[in-house]
């Protein structure tokens, strides 16, 4: 280290006493082809620029390279020349007045592409001038002389003017840069790999090459932003490399700006990466450190951590509050986006919604049915009804008017789904999806879409039959209310135990069903008949219509009743709250209009219950209660 900073020194001190290019006699211009330049020489200081577009592609430059400028006055000449020209053909013509070497060539062609990049310029006719192939010659026969630097932005430069990957020069240049990759600096080879990743994608062998030395001098990787371009751009191709800079970025999580944020959880959301430590530490000091986030960052944030299903109530509160003065401006697209985001994390904020759904109300002419559509959904998920329930659902029906049949039929059950949650489904929207022609298109079809619209119609045919007294059809045939065995359905911790507890409140096998799946498509944890001293009766010998085939014809005697009893899971609720999800609540409010007592077991009061006698005692306290209940109203 001490002998390099000496060496570095001399340079310096070296260069000071070196005169200026305006006192050189122009005799003392020697032609540029006679300068003898060795294979190791470092790149040209004009050369700065980076890889987000053509026209800027810097790497920096080292103290050895402005020495050498100021040796060579020449070059210093012709590098201003190249760097302060306008156009094309004040580039092609230095080809013409001086003997070029490869790097002053591989400069112009650089500064070729930069212009034509900025002017939009059509490169076909600038890639066959004759100028232009004398520049590429140059270059060729010489390439092992062009500076590192230089020679990453000419391969930039050639991909970027549409040169032909098969002609013999494009693939010179390739194969110089491939025997240098050991020898370029980090901040180069993530330059080039953010490059290659952009113009060629995974299949650029090129590309691999550079990764893989990426992956092996991961250590080296400084400053924020290469790490950010990194995780971006290249993160998708390495998952190798997406450990190592996931790692790095938590090292320097508390030096990221809100945009350094926003394009980090963005590029873990598009690679569907739940790198929990990180985004912990990223929502952290986003909420001590940057009071104010602009609108693009909080829609992109949201939608992150939408994404990738990661709660953290902090940041939530933060982008709602941040978010609800921006509504009255924001476009329908960032509307629904925003509020589709909030639904997939079952977050209500209520003065958010409020503000929505009086957008809503306000740009009518602004929104799409498609866009109305995802409000009306994000509403039903999260149960939300806005406190101008009547205006706002008078506007959706008079804009849903004469379009139903113009959406997709998956889009249209989703709504009409969504209107029953929200009690707002009328006759032509049930008569709509409930029709022989729309469902029996995925009568038959095995896939997972189609099953679970299947099971919507099941819903939509329940709050037909149910909640729309003056709905007279049509209805669901019964081969459609067939209940299907669900695929590999994990047994939770909740139903384990309330099935273990319910053996005491029953008594006896005879005395009641366990996992019933209703003709309704809602599924009972557990069912039982009770008489008037709430004892339980053999739930097989009375008639079941809620069930598609009964095996007991009894009417149920004077005063008995039946009794559901329903497990509420965490994933059943809003998220930090004792609210019920939209779907949640439908179901109750379907077994209750079935002619069930519902006895609610929710996982916060059932799971702290640590004995059986506790949980069955618990069990047999909440029936009682719901029977007195019942008689008292």
């Amino acid at each position: 280290m001490a002998a390099r900073l000496v060496r570095h020194c001399c340079w310096r001190h070296f260069g000071a006493f070196i005169s200026t290019p305006s006192a050189v006699p122009a005799s003392l211009l020697v032609p540029a082809g006679k300068v003898v330049m060795a294979r190791a020489l470092p790149q040209a200081p004009f050369t700065l620029f980076h890889t987000s577009s053509p026209a800027s592609w810097a790497d920096g430059f080292s103290v050895k390279e402005e020495v050498e400028d100021s040796r060579n006055p020449e070059h210093k000449v012709i590098g201003e020349l190249i760097e302060t020209a306008t156009s094309p053909q004040e580039l092609l013509q230095l080809s013409e007045l001086h003997d070029l070497n490869s790097n002053q060539a591989s400069l112009i062609i650089t500064q070729l592409s930069r212009l034509a990049a900025e002017k939009n310029l059509e490169t076909e006719n600038l890639l066959q001038d004759e100028r232009f192939q004398h520049l590429i010659s140059i270059t060729d026969s010489q390439i092992s002389q062009v500076w590192n630097n230089t020679l990453v932005n000419l391969l930039k430069s050639l991909y970027s003017l549409g040169m032909d990957g098969n002609r013999r020069e494009m693939q010179s240049v390739e194969q110089e840069v491939l025997w240098r990759l050991r020898r370029l600096t980090f901040r180069q080879l993530a330059s080039l790999a953010e490059f290659l990743a952009i113009k060629q994608g995974k299949e650029s062998k090129l590309l691999s090459e550079v990764i893989k030395k990426l992956e092996l001098r991961w250590t080296e990787l400084d400053g924020t932003r290469t790490v950010v371009t990194l995780m971006g751009k290249v993160g998708h191709i390495s998952p190798a490399l997406m450990d190592r800079l996931e790692d790095k970025a938590l090292e320097l999580a508390e030096q990221f700006n809100p945009d350094d944020i926003r394009k980090i959880t963005l590029a873990l959301a598009y690679q569907n990466r739940r790198c929990v430590p990180l985004l912990r530490a990223l929502s952290y000091h986003l909420i001590q450190k940057h009071p104010e986030l602009s609108l693009n960052v909080l829609m992109d944030l949201i939608f992150a951590y939408g994404k990738l299903n990661f709660h953290q109530p902090q940041v939530f509160q933060k982008i709602a509050t941040d978010l609800h003065p921006h509504v009255s401006t924001m476009t329908p697209v960032e509307v629904t986006r925003c509020i589709r985001s909030f639904a997939l994390l079952k977050w209500l904020s209520l003065p958010l919604f409020e503000a929505i759904a009086q957008y809503a109300l306000d740009n009518t002419k602004q929104l799409s049915v498609v866009h109305l559509c995802s409000i009306i959904l994000s509403f039903a998920r999260l149960n939300f009804q806005p406190s101008g329930n009547e205006d706002f659902f008078n506007m959706v029906h008079e804009m849903l008017q004469g379009q139903l049949d113009k959406l997709e039929p998956h889009v249209l059950t989703d709504l009409v789904w969504s209107l029953c949650v929200l009690q707002q489904a009328k006759a032509p929207y049930l008569q709509r999806v409930l029709a022989p022609d729309f469902h029996a298109q995925i009568r038959g079809d095995q896939s997972l879409k189609a099953q679970n619209l299947r099971l919507k119609l099941k819903h939509i045919n329940a709050a037909a039959k149910l909640e729309s007294p003056d709905y007279r059809g049509p209805f669901l045939p019964a081969e459609m209310l067939s209940a299907a065995e669900p695929a590999g359905e994990k047994v939770t911790l909740l139903q384990s135990s309330l099935r273990e507890a319910l053996a005491g409140v029953l008594g006896s096998q005879d005395h009641g069903r366990f996992d019933v799946r209703t003709v309704y498509g809602w599924q009972i944890d557990a069912e039982m008949v009770v008489n008037r001293e709430n004892k339980p009766l053999p739930v097989k010998d009375f008639a079941a219509p809620h069930l598609l085939h009964s095996e007991g014809t009894k009417p149920l005697p004077p005063g008995a009743r039946r009794v559901a009893f329903l497990r509420w899971e965490f994933p059943n609720f809003s998220n930090r709250s004792k609210d019920l999800l939209g779907r949640y609540v439908m179901a109750r409010r379907h077994i209750q209009a079935a002619g069930f007592l519902v006895v609610d077991v929710p996982h916060y009061e059932f799971l702290d219950l640590k004995l059986e006698r506790q949980r069955t005692s618990y069990l047999k306290d909440k029936l009682n209660k719901a029977m007195a209940k019942e008689m008292a109203s």
